[in-house]
């Protein structure tokens, strides 16, 4: 049997109430149900900055996921922060640490939703802050159907590994997001776009694996999403 490459898995946290009378964290079983299929050995990663290094010895690939949050505006230089921006500095200091150590190692990175806008600020981009307020007749991105159905559709660029990896030009896509990559930072390239322009894809040809996408392909919407976590997972062996 093929050793299963360790996936290292970021959490989503919440304070105190609901679930728990104390802060607890929480991620959807979709997520590592997805790298499992794949042949990967998904564990969670709690949000302890000055542990980042000790997981990156052990991971063999880093799974950043979304949540309903936003980066700090701050760290990409976006001026004062929108007031739709809500956010999670205890996490968001964790998974920049993480995902900067992990590109660092060139261990492969996978960013999902909102874990694709913090690859593109670790790569060194910009953020769009509101899409509704940036980007003139903008699709629902927050869609309003259920994410188990597609929102639109995107585009994708030829000659990329998002392009090499689903064999495919266009895809149906979930949507959950009222942000945007703006810049996708230095080196980094766009892979896919939505019809309003809005970009839905990055990656960075000068790592071995570091690809982030604005939907959720965990959900399986599109035939093509298994095989992101597919390359994903066999990147890490």
């Amino acid at each position: 049997m093929r050793k299963l490459p360790l996936i290292g898995v970021t959490l989503d946290a919440e304070p105190a109430g609901g679930w728990s009378k104390l802060p607890w964290y929480a991620i959807r079983q979709n997520y590592l149900s997805a790298i499992a299929a794949a042949g990967g050995l998904p564990v969670a990663l709690p949000h302890e900055p000055e542990l980042a290094e000790a997981y990156l010895e052990r991971i063999d690939g880093l799974l950043v996921t979304g949540g309903a949050f936003d980066v700090d505006p701050a760290l990409y230089n976006g001026g004062p922060a929108h007031a739709t921006v809500s956010l999670k500095s205890g996490r968001t200091a964790f998974e920049l640490a993480v995902t900067r150590g992990a590109l660092a190692r060139d261990i492969p990175v996978l960013g999902i939703c909102g874990g694709e806008q913090l690859l593109a600020v670790a790569f060194g981009g910009t953020l769009i802050q509101h899409i509704p307020d940036s980007i003139a007749n903008a699709l629902a991105h927050e869609q309003p159907n259920p994410r188990t159905e597609p929102g639109h559709e995107v585009a994708i660029a030829a000659d990329t590994l998002l392009a090499r990896i689903t064999g495919a030009a266009r895809m149906a896509v979930n949507s959950a997001h009222h942000q945007a990559v703006e810049r996708p930072g230095n080196g980094a390239r766009v892979n896919a776009v939505a019809p309003d322009g809005v970009i839905e894809g990055i990656e960075h040809p000068g790592h071995r694996f570091a690809l982030g996408v604005q939907w959720h392909p965990e959900y399986t919407v599109d035939p093509a999403d298994h095989r992101i976590f597919d390359a994903f997972v066999e990147a890490a062996r």
